[in-house]
């Protein structure tokens, strides 16, 4: 650490607890669970960051089982996936009570997120996150513009496991999610979110029915990207209300297992299953 307080004129604390429970064992494909905080630095210079993990018991820092890091991300929006995005910093895991991540900012106005991540998370951990700047900066927890969530159980089974569209004769037999955003007079924020087990590949189309409120963001269908082991995000911005249809699928047919589906707006809506 830095034996001169005057070279970082400008600090940030924040303190918080990781729950054990509280996402994966390991992170490997997804962090959307991990904390994520948005660093704003006003303008160009040196920031270093440090992650801190309270030590509460003697036996625990004589020997150090926990492997903590940082992740840095630019954009300062929530992060979903370890490596997509690719990390601005992937930090080292190492079973240390402090991990110490050092920046050059230089370029003005510029935000990044910042992960918590731990290797095989079992316990739950006290933290500090200090930022130390030569300029003006502001830490605080990633923004979630979604105000309504409804969560869904469903299941792939028999017919209804059709797999994705490289298979035509089976993937219309997938379930089906109708929701209507009811907000018109202005766009929403509109995020699906599909776990299944993480044997299998996941994803899921979404497609407009109608769509006759304010957004620039008008489309006819959406997929979710590549199709990813047993869990997928699609996040859209400034979407018009309106009826839209989401079908989760396996990557291929006649795989049957459970599957939660997720989805949070802006605003309020409506979900129905159509089949």
């Amino acid at each position: 650490m830095n034996w001169n307080p005057s070279l970082f004129a400008h600090t940030y604390v924040l303190h918080n607890t990781w729950q054990a429970g509280e996402g994966p064992k390991k992170d490997r494909y997804v962090i959307s669970n991990n904390p994520q905080y948005r660093l704003d630095v006003k303008g160009k210079g040196g920031v270093w960051i440090l992650l801190t993990r309270h030590i509460t018991d003697k036996d625990d820092f004589a020997d150090n089982k926990e492997f903590i890091t940082l992740l840095i991300y630019k954009g300062g929006k929530k992060v979903y996936y370890p490596n997509d995005p690719p990390p601005y910093i992937d930090g080292t895991r190492i079973n240390s009570p402090h991990y110490l991540c050092k920046m050059v900012v230089k370029e003005e106005g510029t935000s990044f997120t910042v992960v918590v991540s731990q290797f095989e998370k079992s316990n739950t951990i006290h933290y500090s996150l200090r930022v130390y700047s030569t300029t003006a900066v502001k830490l605080y927890k990633v923004p979630e513009p979604y105000q309504h969530t409804k969560q869904i159980t469903g299941e792939w089974k028999g017919k209804t496991a059709g797999g994705c569209a490289n298979f035509r004769d089976t993937v219309g037999f997938n379930p089906i999610y109708q929701v209507n955003l009811q907000e018109k007079t202005k766009a929403n924020y509109f995020m699906v979110d599909l776990k299944g087990p993480k044997d299998f590949f996941v994803g899921f189309e979404l497609t407009a029915v109608s769509s006759d409120g304010v957004g620039t963001n008008t489309f006819k269908k959406f997929n979710s990207g590549t199709y990813r082991h047993g869990f997928t995000v699609l996040q859209l911005e400034d979407v018009p209300g309106g009826i839209y249809n989401i079908m989760p699928t396996t990557f291929n047919p006649k795989e049957e297992a459970p599957f939660f589906l997720t989805i949070s707006a802006s605003c309020q809506m409506k979900v129905v299953h159509l089949q």
